[in-house]
């Protein structure tokens, strides 16, 4: 997604990979995202979600000699796999006498075979703080404090468009079970579609069908088809994608969390990736809630060997949310090898149609996050978030202290304290402690 780089903790800082990666959350959902350092989710022990190629290595030990393609495809090679070698030309590195005769409508197709995996996140923190504005959950998804919670039960089916050697197409459905379900429901919609049904929430828990889209891929361009998260912003719903067990208050309050629409990819170099689409609104579900129809789009960059920025805006008619214009921007700086800087700022300007995350009426929303992530070792890392955030005037700040403890390759551990407070206003201030652990598989 967008969000560049240290994301996950650092993009998952890393700390659940074993690997000193820099990856950003939402990138997990940009099979176009140029960078592929960046592409690697949480982990690059093959136990969850990646974004590798499959055909950017030899698939069997015939493939390559070293030098070259040894297999003699030259006669069955798709377009643009010029004489099959490995070599220079419009498949650069790429090996692909495997995939020679495939089509776009291979059963599996150069990105490899259906991949399954997900996580079990379980939750316990001892407080609820409420927003200025009377949101009685300003701890965001967190809101069902002194007990420990299932927060998410994840699974995932996906396929990898991999169009480096020609066309070629993908999916990704995405289902969850627990207290975070209704929050990542398609609540853009009007009752009763997708998954924002009465029958899908049993009490504090939910299910949810967060993602269920298809993917088209050749050369440097990628269209995503379907219902998807949003590039906007740099926390994501995915629990292993977050350094931190709590979310900022600009993600909860003044992000869209999923679309359903039309997004196109284009990496026009290493460096530089464009965005640009049209959805349904924000968080809809195959629904078009109040007609909602918006742009949406965006640039990711690196302005150098240490510090990329992510450019997203949505305008247009968001559906619940109403009328306006948001945007997102995002700065991340590698200080050192084990240090990096992040800092985001979000502007959301819209006529609020409805009384759910929001008052109906104007509504004006501006917000700065500041993340400094420390990678102490292979195990352990450590991390601040301070925030400011504005709601038609009334601000309020929050502070979070935490660290990522990685006794296995696929469990992290991530305890934090986090205080939030007003200088003006009727809730004063309030601390409280979290813990949660996630198991990927």
């Amino acid at each position: 997604m967008i969000r560049r780089s240290w994301r996950s903790f650092l993009a998952g800082v890393v700390i659940l990979s074993g690997v000193m990666t820099v990856v950003n959350a939402g990138d997990v959902y940009n099979a176009g995202a140029t960078d592929q350092r960046t592409q690697q989710i949480f982990s690059q022990s093959g136990n969850q979600l990646t974004l590798q190629l499959a055909s950017m290595s030899c698939v069997e030990d015939s493939c390559c000699d070293g030098e070259g393609c040894t297999t003699g495809c030259a006669d069955g090679c798709k377009p643009g796999c010029g004489d099959g070698t490995c070599g220079e030309g419009t498949c650069g590195d790429v090996c692909c006498p495997d995939y020679c005769g495939a089509n776009l409508f291979s059963s599996f197709g150069r990105g490899g075979e259906i991949a399954v995996g997900g996580w079990v996140q379980l939750g316990y923190h001892n407080n609820v703080t409420p927003l200025s504005t009377g949101v009685n959950q300003g701890f965001s998804f967190n809101d069902h404090p002194h007990k420990l919670n299932l927060h998410q039960g994840w699974l995932y089916v996906e396929k990898i468009a991999d169009g480096s050697c020609g066309p070629d197409w993908g999916f990704r459905v995405d289902g969850v079970y627990g207290v975070d379900g209704r929050q990542t429901q398609a609540f853009g919609n009007d009752g009763g579609v997708w998954d924002f049904q009465a029958r899908w929430t049993h009490g504090d828990y939910a299910f949810a069908i967060p993602q269920a889209y298809v993917d088209f891929a050749s050369g440097d361009w990628n269209l995503r088809v379907g219902h998807f998260y949003t590039i906007a912003g740099y926390e994501v719903v995915t629990a292993p994608d977050n350094f931190f067990y709590s979310h900022a208050l600009t993600m909860f309050n003044s992000e869209p969390f999923t679309h359903t629409g039309a997004l196109a990819t284009y990496s026009a170099s290493d460096d530089l990736t464009y965005y640009a689409g049209w959805t349904l609104g924000w968080d809809t579900g195959f629904d078009s809630r109040h007609d909602g129809s918006n742009f949406i789009g965006g640039v990711s960059t690196e302005l150098n060997d240490s510090i990329s920025m992510t450019y997203v805006l949505t305008w247009g008619e968001f559906g619940w949310r109403g009328n306006g214009y948001a945007h997102s921007f995002v700065f991340d700086i590698a200080v050192t090898d084990r240090l990096n800087y992040v800092v985001q700022s979000d502007l959301t300007r819209t006529n609020n149609h409805d009384n759910n995350r929001h008052t109906p009426g104007k509504d004006d929303d501006v917000g700065v996050n500041q993340y400094l992530l420390y990678t102490i070792n292979d195990q352990l890392a450590a991390g601040t978030r301070i925030e400011w955030w504005k709601d038609e005037g009334e601000s309020q700040w929050a502070a979070t202290f935490g660290v990522n403890i990685k006794p296995t390759d696929n469990i992290v551990l991530r305890p934090e304290i986090r205080h939030d407070w007003q200088l003006a206003g009727p809730n004063g201030s309030e601390t409280t402690f979290g813990i949660d652990a996630i198991l990927t598989f």
